[in-house]
């Protein structure tokens, strides 16, 4: 005969099941959260409406896009991304309240996919931005925006993983980008994805839609740095040389025999005339492997290093050339 033993019953192999008030408790914690994260952070979310030049035969008629952003000053100063407002002829800022204004655009950077835009308005809810280098996979990510012109959709999730790279359209790579589960679609772009206290961990960026619960974000200490400078100058100001190239990988054999410390470098195909690399001495067919000591296995890198700090100033190059170890020395002009 088979006995039926209670769960209750002592010695049960059965684990302990939890209280339904111990689920309540810890859903309502949960929704706490995250209700009241919404309520703080949505009155200084927007929506973006942009009227673009249609390409093509109907130039006269209007494109119209719709994303997001968010106030980070009470004066009127806001973040989205800069592929929202791309080509914008007119920029329309709508808030929760109903209000409208008509957006001015401050500067981008498509490099991050950031833009600031400012409206002529005081006294307006804004965002903090909190320190990037503190967050961990697994703690919660909420994301408010307009996805599909839905105003002001609350999704959350998680930090799914930290220390990812995006490329943007203009070919370079945003470093330390946040991958998040909270859901985003084509409007949230430009909003913000905040921690439980409201402060802002990253703007939105990017949906990989094929896939499911693959979103990104512009990690806030990046998004902050690129604000500044765009604020205070319209752009973000980068070292530029004056190359067409591409990455190669060596043999081990010749690598080896080179004593390089890198595996791959920059084949230079092409070179700007009357550019900083002309000036330099480089040539085509060089392979670039190091930058002020640092190693160059990509364009990338190259990119990377070429920052506002290398404009005007004297850097050393270190290539191969006929299969012989050189350096020289070029100064990068400013990228326009």
């Amino acid at each position: 005969m088979i006995k039926f033993i209670s769960a209750h019953d002592h010695g049960s192999q059965f684990p302990p099941q939890p209280s339904s008030a111990n689920d309540d408790a810890l859903l309502d914690a949960y929704s706490r959260t995250v209700a009241g994260v919404g309520s703080i952070v949505s009155d200084a979310v927007v929506q973006i409406k942009v009227d673009k030049p249609k390409q093509g035969r109907r130039q006269r008629q209007g494109a119209y896009g719709t994303g997001s952003g968010f106030f980070i000053s009470e004066n009127g100063l806001l973040v989205t991304n800069s592929h929202v407002i791309k080509g914008a002829r007119n920029i329309q800022v709508s808030l929760q309240d109903g209000r409208y204004f008509k957006g001015e655009l401050i500067g981008d950077d498509p490099a991050t996919d950031l833009a600031v835009v400012r409206v002529d308005e005081k006294g307006l809810p804004f965002l903090k931005f909190a320190d990037s280098d503190k967050l961990q996979a697994g703690q919660i990510a909420i994301a408010i925006g307009n996805p599909y012109g839905f105003q002001y959709s609350l999704t959350a999730g998680v930090v799914s993983a930290l220390g990812r790279t995006l490329r943007t359209e203009t070919g370079r790579l945003i470093d330390n980008v946040i991958q998040t589960d909270a859901a985003l679609n084509p409007g949230n772009s430009g909003g913000p994805l905040v921690n439980s206290r409201g402060h802002v961990i990253g703007v939105n960026t990017a949906v990989i839609l094929p896939a499911q619960g693959l979103c990104f974000a512009v990690a806030s200490n990046l998004a902050a740095y690129v604000v500044g400078k765009l604020i205070v100058d319209g752009k973000v100001r980068r070292g530029y040389i004056g190359i067409a190239g591409q990455g190669i990988r060596f043999q081990p054999k010749f690598a080896n025999g080179l004593k390089l410390d890198t595996s791959s470098g920059i084949l230079v195909q092409n070179i700007e005339p009357q550019g900083p690399a002309h000036f330099s001495g480089m040539q085509a067919g060089d392979v670039i492997i190091g930058f002020e000591g640092q190693a160059i296995q990509s364009i990338d890198d190259l990119h990377r290093l070429l920052d506002a700090d290398t404009i005007g100033e004297k850097v050393r190059i270190e290539l191969i050339r006929n299969r012989q170890r050189e350096e020289i020395y070029i100064i990068p002009s400013e990228l326009k």
